[in-house]
């Protein structure tokens, strides 16, 4: 065992505020590594104020997380001392169920070990993610950071980048496909980037038209107005897939009407139940399919990395003092981030 430090929550209602406390020595399968940034999710704001009703605390968010090796178990063989490494929402899965071993574990049958708020598979202790200055993980789940890349900007590709990149590798998105993105935040902004590399003809779907032209830059095609009834109507059997980022409760039935038969609407950001009800036919009729997509597994997370590397595609961010962590949740639930919070670890020594 040896003393970190990080910042944490100890409530619901308390704000995140600096902690010391035990990270685990390295089992033998272990890496232990030095954090230098990490990504800050809107999913760390939900788990902090326990608004999916399943935080424990205390509770030390972050789970975008970029570092240095900076030790070993004695059976570790994948990295060594010195190299640049990622750990993404998964620390540890079962890695013996079907889903394990077909490199999903994401889908553990028994259920992930998420990065925080999740017992340790082993001593039943409460994972600490990222917003620390280091971390200790099995091997398997840790990743090749490559050197094409910017360590900072990578960060994010951990979740949000994988969220995005999982299903439109997963549904077979090709050269030539009309893909549309809904809501471009930290994932949908990384969603137009993977589409638009393959190959795909892409369309942003926004209720702000203030977005057309920060969507051109980022590669999308075309822009459409969700709140204008003639550009929807226009849209109407257009599309073969529609990329769902949108993360809170919307109504999914006027973009259905936009896929074309056997188009499939992939949902990556909203987790609550669907309202209003979605009109069974809208899919019956055409064969429509909507779906849903979690991250990725560890070997689909490397693949995203260097397929980020190969095609010069980051993530745009915003770097971060640890200290103002708490002021940056209040713009992140405003919207007033382009588009990734990512933090600088050195800023918690200071």
């Amino acid at each position: 065992m040896y003393t970190a430090i990080g910042y944490a929550a100890q409530s619901a209602s308390t704000p995140l505020a600096p902690v010391k406390f035990e990270r685990r020595s390295p089992r033998a399968d272990d890496v232990a590594i030095d954090i230098l940034y990490c990504g800050v999710c809107h999913s760390d704001i939900h788990q902090a104020r326990n608004e999916w009703g399943i935080a424990v605390y205390p509770l030390m968010p972050g789970h975008e997380i970029v570092g240095k090796v900076t030790a070993v178990g004695a059976n570790v063989t994948k990295h060594k001392i010195g190299d640049l490494v990622g750990v993404g929402c998964m620390v540890d899965s079962c890695r013996s169920c079907e889903a394990c071993q077909a490199n999903l574990e994401q889908y553990c049958l028994e259920g992930p070990t998420m990065t925080y708020a999740t017992p340790d598979r082993v001593d039943g202790s409460n994972t600490m993610g990222g917003y620390s200055d280091s971390i200790v993980v099995s091997e398997h789940f840790v990743v090749r950071i490559p050197e094409k890349l910017d360590l900072a900007s990578a960060a994010p590709i951990l979740c949000a980048g994988i969220t995005t990149y999982s299903p439109l590798k997963h549904y077979g998105v090709k050269a030539g496909d009309k893909v549309g993105i809904l809501g471009m935040g930290g994932l949908g902004h990384m969603g137009i980037k993977f589409a638009k590399a393959m190959g795909a003809q892409v369309t942003l779907f926004t209720r702000s038209a203030s977005k057309a032209e920060e969507a051109r830059r980022q590669g999308a095609d075309h822009v459409i107005v969700s709140t204008d009834a003639e550009q929807m109507k226009a849209a109407a059997g257009h599309f073969d897939f529609l990329l769902d980022t949108i993360p809170v409760q919307h109504d999914l039935n006027p973009y259905l009407d936009t896929l074309r038969f056997d188009g499939v609407h992939i949902l990556v950001g909203l987790i609550e139940p669907v309202d209003p009800p979605v009109h069974a036919g809208k899919l019956v009729m055409s064969r429509r399919v909507l779906a849903g997509s979690l991250i990725g597994g560890v070997a689909e997370t490397q693949e995203v990395l260097d397929f980020c590397a190969e095609h010069n595609i980051t993530c745009d961010i915003e770097m971060l003092n640890i200290h103002q962590i708490n002021e940056a949740f209040t713009r992140m639930i405003a919207g007033d981030v382009k588009y990734r919070f990512v933090i600088d670890m050195a800023t918690l020594k200071v």
